[in-house]
């Protein structure tokens, strides 16, 4: 599946979301919110000092952002930007993508380990922070949780696994506790499951940077498409007027110095069989 460009010059492109007739992304390491038309027109939404990641709104229409190296969830009222949550007791270290619920529940990975300082790699945390901002542990020993999607039906939370090569899957109690983990897919040899996202069919596209591949996989891990791009592929997201773009955002590198200097990353999509389903 060959690929068109939206936008380029982005640093490093990461937790896409379609909301409201638009593509919302963080430039993680240019620390700020965009948002983008299907023309390719591009605003800043709000400037994230360290470090935006994962997005998500509450059911009252206020953003909320992943805030990386300090390891809180931020909350964009439309004007200025507030702490709704500080997860730096609970996240073991720089947290990342996450997903929020129609409830405005969201659930938030980290790396568990500097991964930038070649540091080894440590099991990490799944953070639930409630609407009112509460938040609590409700999985560990996750081998750095990264891109994570709600089923249509509000009853399955499934995450990827970066190191572990693996997309997991959870069952989800009304309080939001998580319970019942088991293996949804294994990936191929050598595939890091970065950003995912659902389609109405019950497949995930799934981003691989080390792979340079976009892949749709289904329930017990056989693949049925595969987008090959030129770069490391690092999150993904359906979307567009019929929910059946595929929009994916690739690098050169994720080293935050490389980024900053080279600015090759980039918005890329296609046409996918299914249109988006669940969340994000």
């Amino acid at each position: 599946m060959a690929t068109d460009t939206l936008a380029t010059g982005l640093c490093f492109g990461e937790g896409p979301r379609w909301h409201d007739d638009a593509l919302w992304v963080s430039d993680m390491h240019a620390h700020a919110v965009l948002r983008f038309t299907i023309q390719g027109t591009r605003d800043v939404v709000t400037e994230v000092p360290n470090r935006p990641s994962g997005l998500g709104w509450l059911p009252n229409g206020d953003l909320l952002v992943v805030s990386m190296t300090d390891r809180r969830l931020l909350r964009w009222d439309g004007s200025t930007l507030h702490t709704h949550a500080d997860l730096s007791k609970l996240a073991s270290f720089d947290c990342n993508d996450m997903v929020v619920d129609r409830d405005g529940r969201a659930y938030v990975g980290n790396f568990g380990f500097d991964l930038h300082a070649n540091a080894a790699p440590k099991q990490a945390e799944l953070v639930c922070v409630e609407p009112n901002g509460a938040a609590r542990v409700v999985a560990d020993e996750l081998a750095f949780p990264n891109g994570t999607v709600i089923t249509p039906d509000g009853n399955t939370l499934i995450v990827g696994e970066s190191w572990g090569g693996r997309l997991t899957a959870f069952d989800i109690a009304a309080n939001g506790d998580l319970s019942n983990r088991r293996t949804w897919a294994d990936l191929p040899d050598g595939a890091v499951p970065d950003g995912i996202c659902l389609d109405s069919d019950g497949g995930i596209w799934v981003a691989s940077p080390s792979t340079n591949e976009c892949a749709r996989v289904t329930e017990g891990g056989a693949v049925t498409h595969r987008v090959i791009l030129q770069q490391g592929a690092f999150a993904c997201m359906l979307g567009g007027p019929d929910e059946s773009t595929l929009f994916v955002l690739t690098a050169g590198s994720s080293d935050p110095e490389r980024c900053r200097k080279e600015r090759s990353g980039r918005i890329e999509f296609t046409t996918a069989p299914f249109p988006r389903a669940g969340l994000p």
